[in-house]
């Protein structure tokens, strides 16, 4: 097993100095290379997977950033012994992170779709275009939409999230009146399309739900770029607004630049106001109502409708199937089933709830943002402890995790935000680190301002992100 801690090494070395880059206050930018051209798979390097020894068969349910990452690391790592199935119904991703730029037209949703060429090409990944009908854990097989069963020794799901029915609308007003937009995709073509059909004196409402939900910061950044659209548009003194309805007490990420945004950099066109509850739309009318924090009802006649509503595990509905695996397993804030999302154990992210099933990314509840780096180092976490596994290991007694998200505030400028998580053996969870590895007072790190540079290195991290999970 030399092979396997050599590798596993190198990639805490990496997250390690992305921890040391935090406490030095700088950023972590991974990679070294501008561009703005990011579509596509970007890497012509060619990683050789590791001799371990090791012979399984692990199939891995999603091709998003949590499962592509993870297919590709259990080949890389695990050797050539460990077969890998990826399961995905869709013939591409298209990156959600990035997706806001599509509403002032400085990207495209076409380019922000990746194939999944490079990872069955180089690390022999074969790839599954199926959904899946169930799983039968006692069986250890997963049955697909093609008709085809798949016998697994580890299992890992990456479903990704569904978008529930809120505040009278339902999935058909969401994909042809009042576009959520937060899949990225035909939602984001018809939301784009709405916002540059606004006149001078418009409304553009904008709901936020209840926290946890899929990319904390990006409620907040796509209200500036449309604020940023809008004065583009008409002018800084535009009459037209941005209301945010958020339906949690405050700014969930990024507080200070948002707070600076909001108040400095978008000041007049942004409406801000936490709190609010009792939200109703009409997707017809475009007439919003709801109850504010003084529990006074208020109403708002609306041009633009964007409701960003409720999310949960995908497959974790009533008559889902991970429901109905019984993997949605969480409790809410007061310690009730809601069966939302998948309980891990975060040193393996194996379900508390199903041994030898992994579940990572949006759909698992681990006490960090549900985002698309998080999910590129769950899927790397994962990876290491599966194969560790096999091996008749443990999981790494002490993983690091490093969050970085860039979020841009204008056409030309961005912030940006990055924290470090580190293992918790007391609470058994991971929790942000502060310099030095003590979690006392600890939180996540902002850009000391909203700059150009900011925006320049975004692109970099994005190429990097995405290399790193597609090539």
């Amino acid at each position: 097993m030399k092979q396997l801690y050599t590798l596993t090494h190198s990639r805490r070395r990496w997250l390690l100095g992305a921890m040391a880059t935090l406490g030095a206050g700088l950023v972590p930018v991974l990679g070294h290379t501008d561009g703005d051209n990011d579509s596509g798979n970007t890497s012509t390097v060619t990683l050789t997977p590791a001799t371990t020894g090791i012979t399984a068969r692990v199939v891995v349910v999603g091709g998003g950033m949590a499962g592509a990452s993870a297919a590709k690391y259990l080949r890389l790592w695990g050797g050539t012994g460990i077969t890998v199935t990826l399961v995905e119904p869709n013939a591409s991703y298209t990156s959600n992170i990035m997706s806001n730029l599509v509403l002032n037209g400085s990207r495209t949703v076409a380019g922000l779709g990746y194939s999944y060429s490079s990872l069955v090409s180089k690390y022999g990944i074969t790839l599954k275009q199926a959904a899946v009908l169930s799983i039968d854990k006692a069986a250890r097989t997963v049955t697909l939409s093609d008709g085809s069963v798949l016998a697994y020794d580890r299992l890992v799901l990456a479903p990704g999230i569904e978008f529930e029915n809120a505040y009278g609308l339902t999935q058909s007003n969401y994909a042809s009146q009042t576009p959520h937009a937060w899949q990225a995709g035909p939602q984001t073509t018809l939301l784009a399309s709405q916002v540059s059909g606004m006149i001078n004196g418009g409304v553009f409402v904008m709901t936020i739900p209840k926290a946890p939900f899929r990319c904390p910061p990006g409620p907040y950044e796509r209200a500036c770029l449309v604020a940023d659209v809008l004065k583009t548009r008409f002018g800084s003194s535009t009459a037209s607004k941005v209301i945010v309805l958020d339906e949690n007490a405050s700014i969930q990420a990024e507080v200070e630049n948002f707070s600076y945004a909001f108040g400095t950099v978008h000041r007049g066109v942004i409406d801000y106001r936490p709190g609010v509850t009792g939200i109703r739309i009409n997707a017809d009318t475009k007439v919003v109502t709801y109850v504010d924090a003084l529990m006074a009802t208020q109403t708002i006649n609306a041009q633009v409708v964007n409701p960003i509503v409720p999310q949960r595990a995908n497959g974790s509905s009533a008559g889902g199937w991970l429901h109905n695996a019984g993997l949605n397993n969480s409790k809410d804030s007061s310690g009730n089933p809601d069966g939302r999302w998948c309980v891990v154990d975060v040193l393996s992210y194996e379900s508390t709830a199903a041994p030898g099933i992994h579940v990572i990314g949006d759909a698992s509840s681990c006490a960090m943002p549900k985002a698309g780096h998080v999910a590129n180092q769950e899927a790397k976490i994962c990876a290491d402890a599966i194969i560790r596994l096999l091996a008749g290991q443990q999981p790494y007694a002490a993983p690091v995790a490093n969050s970085a998200c860039y979020s841009p505030i204008t056409a030309s400028t961005a912030s940006w935000l990055s924290t470090v998580y580190q293992y918790d053996s007391v609470n058994r969870k991971m929790t942000v680190a502060a310099n030095g590895g003590n979690t006392v007072g600890a939180k996540a790190t902002e850009a000391a301002t909203i700059s150009a540079q900011n925006f320049r290195q975004m692109n970099t991290w994005f190429t990097t992100l995405m290399g790193d999970s597609f090539s």
